[in-house]
């Protein structure tokens, strides 16, 4: 088969992309705006929410989340050791404890016994993670929350010049959920399922990530949505949300246009992180084509699944009676494999114009967080899962006759590298 090129996650964008965009730039709004407040609350539709907020990046809307909850000094934020770095940086932001959990043995998903071992009274926030677009277990999560609640107290003010929660709202939040808060990274799994609940809805909070290599994309993007939880106004909420990520600003640039309407209040010197309405257009094109690009995501691990079944790889389970998966990355494991083995067959697949990656360096690898007081040597599960791992491109730009020529230069490639198993 002629040697082709093929990159491993290009955006999907198409004329009703182009169109979108162009209709915004000629609307003469280009900033948080009409657009922007649509994918909103289609975003929050498709999740079956009350309302969602749109921001620049999963990450703002994570740690926005937390400043809105009041998260700061003295506070621990558990999450997975087995994620990227996203997952658990805000916690560093605002200057919470990141307590990293270890893999259960054999999987990339967090040992619930270690989790279990770790929520103390110090515990405020817990991070489930959906790898892949696999939903996380988030029921499993919150029985054990549950059961742990009677150690649980809200966050408390802080000394002068630490993160605190300024609006008395985040403690009142704390106290409605009365246990530590889920906030599910879903950076993967928009349009996932779990127990047939759309996932954004079942969470404490859950933060969707629009980036460039998502399968649905704004270039740069997120969206932040919650449950209905009782006691909670949801209007205001998301007006914390637009102040959190508009300078602490009472009224964006489209309230601000009104007649009359012209002053503003400045709340707190908060952030700047909105979402604008050239981002949010992509989006919108984005959300009319989303069921064909789950669809067609799901065709394509099914082939990939059939294929590979031949060598003696693990591979994850996407689509089962219990969830269905966005279908975002298609990890491989080469069983007894080492982390050299498995990079040469990354160079293998290079060197026939196939561009394969990783997800990911388990947290506790990273010098970053060992200088935090993370030790490796706390993690074997999650550094046994990294150790043989790689990820195979996985995008809807890819054609039949292009995911044919991935399944047999991987093929061709393990072979070539292990001879001996043939």
């Amino acid at each position: 088969m002629e040697q082709r090129k093929i990159p491993f996650s290009p955006p999907d964008i198409t004329e009703a992309e182009i169109n979108e965009v162009v209709d915004a730039l000629r609307s003469g709004w280009i900033t948080t705006g009409p657009k922007t407040k649509e994918l909103e609350r289609q975003v929050a539709q498709r999740c079956g929410t009350g309302k969602a907020a749109c921001l620049n990046s999963n990450t703002a809307c994570a740690e926005m989340t937390l400043r809105i909850l009041g998260i700061g000094p003295g506070d621990e934020v558990i999450v997975p050791a087995y994620t990227y770095t996203a997952s658990a940086s805000v916690a560093a932001h605002v200057g919470a404890t990141i307590v990293p959990v270890d893999c259960e043995k054999g999987k990339f998903t967090w040992d619930l016994r270690k989790l279990e071992a770790a929520i103390n009274e110090r515990t405020k926030v817990v991070v489930p993670v959906d790898l892949f677009g696999i939903p996380a277990d988030v029921d499993a999560v919150l029985e054990i929350l549950e059961s742990k609640k009677h150690l649980f107290t809200p966050s408390q003010n802080r000394p002068e010049g630490q993160p605190l929660d300024q609006t008395g709202f985040g403690k009142k939040l704390q106290t409605l959920i009365g246990r530590p808060v889920i906030m599910e990274d879903a950076a993967h799994s928009f349009g996932a399922v779990f127990r047939g609940r759309p996932v954004g809805s079942y969470a404490d909070f859950t933060n969707f990530s629009f980036h460039a290599v998502k399968n649905l994309t704004t270039a740069e993007g997120g969206a932040v949505t919650w449950r209905d939880i009782p006691g909670l106004d949801d209007e205001e909420l998301y007006r914390l949300y637009m102040l959190y990520s508009l300078h602490g600003q009472n009224k964006d640039a489209l309230q601000k246009t009104q007649l009359g309407s012209w002053e503003y209040n400045i709340a707190a010197p908060w952030f700047k992180c909105n979402m604008t309405d050239v981002h949010a257009a992509i989006g919108l094109a984005q959300m009319r084509r989303y069921d064909d690009i789950l669809l067609r995501r799901r065709h394509m691990i099914e082939k990939y699944d059939e294929a590979f079944s031949v060598l003696p790889l693990e591979l994850q389970k996407h689509y089962t009676d219990e969830y269905q998966s966005s279908g975002h990355l298609y990890p491989i494991r080469l069983t007894g494999k080492t982390r050299e083995e498995a990079s040469a067959l990354i160079t293998k697949l290079a060197e026939r114009g196939v561009a394969a990656n990783v997800h990911y360096k388990p947290i506790p690898l990273h010098t970053g967080y060992q200088e935090m007081g993370v030790d490796p040597a706390d993690y074997p599960n999650a550094t046994e899962q990294y150790s043989n791992m790689v990820t195979l491109p996985l995008h809807t730009v890819m054609t039949d006759d292009d995911q044919d020529y991935v399944i047999e230069s991987v093929l061709a490639s393990y072979r070539e590298l292990f001879p001996e198993e043939q």
